[in-house]
């Protein structure tokens, strides 16, 4: 039996009344906005991915308001591509968001028999290796398949990589791991040297450089490290410290271009002296 609204605590009667909000404008704009009636699936895909990143940013910056923010606009957009696609005339399918709710709903019980069901799961890797089984029992070819082909590469690699950990292809401990990581770093160290002068096989030097960069990327899973928030910080404080090489060289009358490196050393260690 579905519960009324009414008897909805009062917190879930005005989450649902503020959803409703959002449905309601959606359906105002949609009629009445030229720029909103003109859009596609594909006109908003783009932009799709712009708010998926800049909801990234608020959470590496870990600032809530932002947050609270940025899963506004990915909402929006969620219920935007629902709108639309409700309005699909003449397609073989049609969905609305209702639709879509009871899909991620019926998905989530599917997925959880250890809460939903009789299957006894007592710890994370017993759900997520379950998890793996379930898709495969639903119809997908591949345990990899559910890896999009547009993720960036380090995602992509992480994500694969924890897919097959599901079904138990993996390493048992890190330190095999970190021995794969030596291994392929003192190969690609042994064919391309850097102190030879001797032209490189760019395609086998890639292929090689690609096998550190997936090893670096198992052995961050062992010691729980995000490799693509490891690297986008590691890449946030670059930038910061080399504005501050500007910032500060500029102050002081000199230009980056007429500066050796030993003379911008200096305040880029100034600047993590700073804490920059």
């Amino acid at each position: 039996m579905e519960k009324q609204f009414s008897d909805l605590p009062e917190s879930r009667q005005q989450q649902l009344m503020a959803f409703d909000r959002l449905l309601t404008i959606m359906d105002e704009l949609r009629e009445q906005c030229p720029w909103d009636r003109k859009q596609t699936m594909e006109s908003l895909r783009h932009l799709t991915i712009e708010e998926t990143y800049e909801l990234s940013d608020a959470i590496l910056n870990n600032d809530l308001q932002e947050i609270r923010k940025e899963l506004g606009d990915v909402l929006l957009h969620i219920v935007f591509y629902a709108k639309i696609g409700s309005e699909e005339e003449g397609k073989d399918y049609t969905f609305d968001i209702k639709d879509v709710l009871h899909g991620i709903c019926d998905k989530l019980v599917a997925r959880h028999p250890h809460i939903y069901g009789d299957f006894v799961a007592d710890t994370e890797e017993a759900v997520k290796q379950n998890w793996e089984k379930l898709k495969l029992k639903e119809g997908n070819k591949s345990v990899l398949s559910g890896v999009p082909a547009s993720l960036p590469a380090l995602v992509k690699a992480m994500r694969i990589q924890e897919k097959a950990r599901g079904v138990g292809f993996d390493w048992d401990e890190k330190q095999q791991v970190w021995a794969k990581v030596e291994e392929e770093l003192h190969e690609f160290k042994e064919n391309f040297n850097i102190e030879s002068a001797d032209v490189i096989d760019q395609k086998e030097a890639e292929g090689e450089f690609g096998d550190l960069l997936f090893s670096l990327v198992n052995y961050s899973r062992f010691v729980d490290i995000n490799p693509e928030t490891a690297l986008e910080r590691t890449n946030k404080k670059f930038i910061s410290r080399f504005q501050y090489l500007e910032e500060a060289s500029k102050a002081d009358g000199k230009s980056l271009s007429d500066m050796t490196l030993e003379e911008m050393d200096i305040y880029w260690n100034r600047a993590k002296a700073l804490g920059v």
